[in-house]
Order: C-alpha cells, then sequence, then structure tokens
C-alpha cells in the first residue's frame, strides 16, 4: 500500500501524531509492525493550526517529500493586535503590549510592505535543526535560540476582514515561510505587537484541501480506496 494521501489535519494533533496514526493503520492492515512501514508528510504544521498536509505512503513517495515540500502554500490567518505570545500562537504565554488602534489603511500599508520577497528570521519555536537538535526543544529546555534570518517570497497577502483588535488574512507563500513570524513582524511595524490565534493551510501546489480526507472518518478501507490508481 502506498501513494499520496491529503489529510485535513485537526486542531490539537502534531504532524508526527497524524503520520503515526496512518502508520499503525497500514501496518494493521498489512500485518506488520508500524516500524517497518514507511510514512512520511512534506511540511509541518504546528499543533494549533489546521488544514492541509501530504502523507507520503511507501519508499517510492517519502523519497519524494522534498519534491512536495518546496511547493508554495496557502493559509487562511487570524491574528490579534496589542498583545505578543512567547510563541507566536495561543500556546504561548500572552503580554498585553498596546492598546493603539491601527486604521484599516494602517493595515494596508503594512501588507504592501510585507508582499514580495523579504528577509524573515524563524521563530525560537520551530522545528528547524540547531546543531542536529529541534530549535523548539532548546527554547523549552531555557536555551538560547539563535535562527539566521532567510529570504522568503509573499506572492500574495489580503485582509479578508479587520474588527480591532482582530485581523483574518489570506496569503500565498513560498516553502520555507513562518506565518507566525510574518504576523509578529506586522504586530512590530504596526507598534501594537501581534500574535497568531488560528491558522489553516488550504493549499500545497495544486493540492486542495477541499480534497482531504478528516483524520476522525479515515479508515483503512478508505484509506485504500484514495491510494487506488495513484501512480509514482
Amino acid at each position: 500500500m502506498e501513494g499520496i494521501l491529503l489529510v485535513d489535519k485537526p486542531a490539537g494533533w502534531t504532524s508526527f501524531d497524524v503520520v503515526n496514526y496512518v502508520r499503525r493503520m497500514v501496518a494493521n492492515a498489512e500485518g506488520k509492525k508500524p516500524k517497518s512501514i514507511k510514512v512520511g508528510h512534506s511540511g509541518t504544521l504546528d499543533p494549533f493550526a489546521t488544514g492541509l498536509l501530504i502523507l507520503l505512503i511507501g519508499k517510492n513517495y517519502t523519497r519524494r517529500a522534498k519534491e512536495f515540500s518546496d511547493l508554495d502554500k496557502t493559509y487562511e490567518v487570524a491574528l490579534r493586535l496589542g498583545v505578543t505570545s512567547s510563541t507566536g500562537d495561543p500556546e504561548g504565554n500572552l503580554t498585553p503590549m498596546s492598546e493603539t488602534r491601527p486604521s484599516l489603511k494602517d493595515i494596508h500599508e503594512c501588507v504592501a510592505k510585507l508582499t514580495g520577497k523579504i528577509s524573515q528570521t524563524p521563530p525560537a519555536y520551530s522545528a528547524i535543526k540547531i546543531n542536529g537538535q529541534r530549535a523548539y526543544k532548546l527554547a523549552r529546555a531555557g536555551k538560547q535560540v539563535v535562527i539566521e534570518p532567510r529570504n522568503v517570497v509573499v506572492h500574495q497577502l489580503s485582509i479578508k476582514q479587520y474588527a480591532y483588535p482582530e485581523v483574518t488574512l489570506m496569503t500565498d507563500v513560498s516553502s520555507g515561510t513562518y506565518i507566525r513570524s510574518l504576523v509578529e513582524t506586522m504586530g512590530q511595524m504596526l507598534h501594537t505587537g501581534a500574535y497568531t490565534t488560528t491558522l489553516r493551510r488550504t493549499q500545497i501546489g495544486e493540492y486542495s484541501v477541499d480534497r482531504a480526507e478528516a483524520v476522525e472518518t479515515l479508515d483503512i478501507q478508505k484509506l485504500s480506496n484514495l491510494l487506488q490508481g495513484i501512480a509514482v
């Protein structure tokens, strides 16, 4: 059993939770031990985030992980102004920063400046490896995390709704772009602080979350049917 599986990850699950869940399902169906089943994913979603996760099942597909991880991605994101988070999301320690209420014009000007090729520093609480260790593990241990800035491309960043202190955005970005960092930069530019409250990935390249299966409704028969007819 091998192929590409599109999953709609629920909030509260890590990307690895989803991988393990499907790995065990395939192992049970094939009468094998889970560790002998090759399952990977092509781009981590934070535990609080939801949306599209591409799972690669079988060695003919897991070896193609970079091919999928390099694709552009689309997100729906909601942020809160006036407050910062130690992790950039709802799971961190929240600190009130400012009661300044930016105008819609201010938000539009900020969005325009963040569209195109930009330099961004990934968050300390991320899965990036530093000297072989995940950055978030070092950060949680209270160790200093130094991550070099990187160039990314924000192809599109549009405002869907603004009702202070909440802003809802839609963005198309290059691989390697951290939405939490993008939101924090917006907060700095607006002199209010900001953190990401909800995040949903809706597209990876040509693959849409509309075609994805919810983890809660996935079973081995449905998994088998979804993988049929997909050629390497």
